[in-house]
């Protein structure tokens, strides 16, 4: 089918499956699946044919192209995420995949800010350059926090976020950047303090 794209609405998440069609005009959607009252339950329906969409699944679709002609990370799977931008357009994010139980990757990563049709890169930002494998702690010692630095930003990234808030078990993670400590909690909030001199 081709690609995945999921969207949050009012009443949850809805995850569209399919792909462009050759003129690359119209997403042809083969599966929808929407949640329903809990976040684990999904009900799943089926178009035959395929249903066409000319809206957020097409601009999502042509965006993720966009960044995938763009992109030259490391030789690994990845991860594609697209989300609305504040203003005009969306975020194309594309990051490693995790491809090892317990070990969280993080690096090489790159967000693209796309036009809201998906066909131009209006901004690109290599997030991190290289991949640094979270190795998973011993069973005899509790983590604390991860750490480590950053040399393309004095602030922390998307990705330091998301990566917190996805590993298991939860840890904070300390970002030194410039001159500053950022410590990412483990609900996502960044507080933020001076490096001692």
């Amino acid at each position: 089918m081709g690609r995945y794209i999921a969207r949050k609405t009012e009443a949850g998440w809805v995850v569209d499956f399919g792909r462009l069609n050759e003129a690359g005009d119209k997403f042809l959607v083969a599966y929808e699946a929407t949640q329903t009252g809990s976040s684990a339950r999904f009900e799943i329906r089926g178009f035959d044919p395929m249903r066409e969409d000319t809206g957020w699944n097409l601009a999502a679709a042509k965006g993720i192209e966009t960044a995938m002609r763009d992109f030259h990370g490391a030789d690994r799977p990845y991860n594609i995420a697209v989300l609305p931008a504040e203003r005009d357009g969306m975020y194309v994010y594309l990051y490693p995949a995790q491809v090892k139980a317990g070990v969280y990757p993080l690096g090489a990563d790159v967000r693209y800010r796309v036009s809201p049709d998906g066909t131009k890169i209006i901004e690109r930002r290599q997030m991190h350059k290289a991949i640094i494998e979270s190795v998973p702690a011993r069973t005899d010692a509790k983590v604390a926090s991860g750490y480590h630095t950053h040399v393309l930003s004095d602030l922390p990234e998307d990705t330091d976020v998301l990566l917190v808030l996805t590993r298991k078990p939860r840890v904070s993670e300390v970002v030194i950047a410039g001159t500053y400590m950022f410590t990412i909690n483990v609900d996502g909030r960044i507080s933020v303090s001076d490096l001692p001199r």
